[in-house]
């Protein structure tokens, strides 16, 4: 069964792409009266079965998340391999990055946006949920990524 629309207005992130995380978090921290966030460093794509343009990768990435109400800004600093995030770095330079969505039944998402013509670019696994990443710079100027707290199926693009 296909979807008529993208499964959800949830609005869960704005993602910005950064050379220099923990320079970058001090100044967002400075701007809006919040605690420097933990920076992570993501596992191996190859341990949270990453791909990057339907071809596995083993990027990773520091993140920083600053909770503002019912939205994160997340900051990402590729670390290397092939990935949407350095991609984006490499042709924007830093910036926004995406917005994310959490979902359900993730693969009905996918099939939808394959429809409009928005392709998965990446995926992988997050604890029991999964992500994934559509380039729709084309059709909306950034990328959109999905979020699905309990995986149901490992989603194809």
């Amino acid at each position: 069964m296909s979807s008529t629309h993208l499964g959800s207005t949830t609005l869960a992130q704005v993602a910005v792409v950064v050379h220099d995380i923990e320079e970058t978090a001090k100044r967002y921290a400075d701007v809006l009266g919040l605690p420097v966030p933990n920076i992570i460093t993501t596992e191996p794509g190859n341990e949270v079965e990453m791909s990057f343009r339907g071809e596995p990768s083993d990027a990773r990435a520091k993140l920083a998340f600053f909770n503002l109400g019912s939205v994160q800004l997340e900051l990402i600093q590729p670390l290397g391999g092939k990935s949407t995030w350095q991609e984006a770095l490499d042709r924007k330079g830093e910036g926004v990055h995406h917005i994310a969505f959490w979902v359900e039944g993730m693969q009905r998402s996918v099939d939808f946006l394959k429809g409009q013509e928005i392709p998965m670019v990446q995926r992988g696994d997050m604890g029991e949920g999964q992500y994934a990443y559509f380039d729709a710079e084309d059709r909306l100027g950034l990328v959109i990524e999905l979020l699905e707290k309990k995986r149901e199926g490992r989603a194809v693009g």
